[in-house]
């Protein structure tokens, strides 16, 4: 996919008004009355909130709007002061981060946690799922585990050429690149074979020129079946692969609705440049050329 290409959108993820809380046609994470606090300050304030199956759902803000603490709330990194949330109908309320990624819900970090004393193939290997080996007696037995150790490094190969990394398969991933650490997160969440995929800033401190890799993987995430979230600060990014955004303030979600309508509501401008601020958001990230204005002036 070259830049210039826009990817296909999906359609008709809502019932009724786009509008904060707004109803899906088929949700995959249904929030209801989650809030976090921090010492007085709350960080986290949604009141209903329901993220499409089988779309792209963008989650963006200023800095300091609650994004992140969203993502922990709902992976179980993090427990709520009040509220509940269900997965495909399951209620996560309370589960711990490694049996949410076990149900199929898997996230990245904003600041990633590749563990930098493994190989890159040893990294790959650790996010495969329910393996014999970590029984501390079937551990002692290589019969129990070593047929699925060879199934498990086929796949992590596959998944590792996928990403491009199969011939940093050997290094250590201490030494990767920050762009590279960041596909490697990815790729080793998909060794859970996941249905939702949450990304915390793909795209932060990544050289211009894996950029493109990666939007096409997230592309890509959504043609393999998989439901995205992620958060994102580069509105033109949020723009050309989001199918749907939702938008955060101060903890609460503050609008909702397809990527060119809701970048030019009021509420969405005023939390990103203050009130009564007639510019385009893509102009914010430096990515929207502003020549033609410059030769106006």
């Amino acid at each position: 996919m070259s830049n210039n290409e826009t990817p296909q959108k999906t359609t008709g993820l809502h019932i009724g008004k786009a509008e904060p809380g707004c109803k899906k046609n088929d949700p995959m994470l249904v929030i209801d009355h989650v809030k976090k606090t921090f010492g007085g300050l709350t960080a986290v304030d949604v009141e209903h909130l329901e993220i499409p199956k089988g779309a792209i759902t963008a989650l963006i803000g200023p800095n300091g709007a609650g994004k992140t603490t969203l993502f922990n709330l709902l992976t179980g990194f993090d427990s709520p002061d009040t509220g509940t949330w269900s997965f495909l109908g399951k209620s996560l309320s309370g589960i711990p981060s490694f049996k949410v990624a076990q149900m199929g819900q898997v996230r990245t970090f904003q600041l990633t946690k590749a563990l930098s004393l493994l190989t890159v193939l040893d990294n790959m290997k650790l996010g495969a799922k329910d393996q014999a080996g970590e029984s501390i007696w079937k551990a002692l037995i290589p019969g129990f585990w070593k047929k699925q150790d060879k199934d498990i490094e086929v796949k992590a190969l596959e998944l590792l050429k996928r990403f491009k990394l199969e011939e940093k398969q050997a290094d250590f991933a201490a030494s990767l690149s920050g762009g590279q650490r960041k596909l490697l997160e990815m790729a080793r969440a998909l060794m859970t074979d996941p249905v939702l995929v949450m990304l915390d800033e793909p795209m932060a401190g990544v050289n211009p020129a894996l950029t493109q890799s990666l939007l096409e993987h997230v592309l890509n995430l959504k043609k393999d079946g998989m439901t995205v979230l992620f958060v994102e600060h580069d509105m033109h990014m949020v723009r050309h692969i989001a199918d749907w955004v939702v938008v955060m303030a101060e903890g609460k979600v503050v609008a909702e609705g397809p990527p060119d309508v809701v970048m030019k509501e009021q509420a969405v401008i005023d939390a990103y440049l203050g009130a009564h601020q007639d510019t385009d958001l893509g102009v914010v990230t430096g990515r929207i050329d502003t020549i033609n204005e410059e030769k106006n002036k």
